[in-house]
């Protein structure tokens, strides 16, 4: 017999994600949700595919992951986000996996991650393969990282499977720009709180290394307009980061 998964998936007002994420993962042995209250149908989908629905106030990217960790029942857990998807292929990877007793020897599985961007799959560049840990034993990880960036640490071997899970990131370029915001702003924080000091060397070259980085050196110009807008975006990210770290620093002698 085949060891278990409990598919985690942490959600928020993703009323129009979280039912192609769900069917993704219907052959796992179990399905838990967290749910940050959502205002919209987010949990009424959900409760269509278990009865494992919690509501809890948001931790942030690390914290809710580890607390939705801890409600897991089976031995394995799988996280995704409410705008990921298990691909066909990785599922019969995955289960391919577990049914052939491979999984015996290993503490994690990590994939990578395919975004779908602007009406196409972004295959090169900073954006790709972006691969992922995110099938683990339970009892041999938890979740680090800083926040808004989150990263699963396990303890024991990790195998690398060829297929992968997709991301629907963005719905376009203006709500990548409102999470560029959101997400510049808790990294400063993050970098002020640690008592890192602004240099203008991080400001201006930085970014400029961010963007020749993923669209040149990583063919992102491959992906046509929108690996541009990747590369110009992810480059402005990095700009507005430390341009608040600044900020921040300014604030604190007046």
């Amino acid at each position: 017999m085949r060891e278990t998964i409990s598919a985690c998936i942490t959600a928020g007002n993703e009323e129009k994600n979280i039912r192609r994420c769900l069917e993704s993962v219907t052959w796992a042995d179990e399905i838990v949700v967290v749910d940050s209250f959502s205002t919209d149908r987010t949990v009424e989908i959900c409760r269509e595919y278990t009865d494992r629905v919690y509501a809890h106030r948001w931790l942030g990217y690390i914290g809710q992951k580890n607390l939705i960790k801890d409600l897991a029942k089976k031995p394995w857990v799988l996280f995704l986000d409410a705008d990921e998807e298990i691909s066909a292929g990785l599922r019969d990877e995955i289960l391919g996996e577990f049914k052939n007793g491979a999984s015996t020897s290993v503490a994690g599985y990590e994939f990578p991650r395919l975004v779908k961007y602007l009406g196409r799959w972004i295959k090169h560049g900073d954006w790709y393969p972006d691969v992922k840990l995110r099938l683990f034993r339970k009892e041999h990880g938890k979740c680090g990282g800083k926040e808004p960036h989150d990263r699963l640490i396990v303890d024991g071997p990790v195998r690398r499977l060829q297929n992968c899970m997709y991301h629907y990131t963005y719905s376009g370029i203006s709500d990548q720009v409102a999470t560029i915001n959101r997400f510049s702003t808790i990294t400063a924080q993050g970098k002020h709180d640690e008592g890192v000091k602004f240099r203008f060397t991080d400001l201006f070259l930085r970014p400029v290394y961010r963007f020749f980085r993923g669209y040149f050196f990583k063919l992102g110009f491959l992906d046509g307009f929108a690996g541009l807008v990747v590369a110009v975006t992810t480059s402005f990210g990095v700009f507005i980061k430390y341009a608040k770290l600044w900020e921040m620093r300014r604030e604190d002698t007046e």
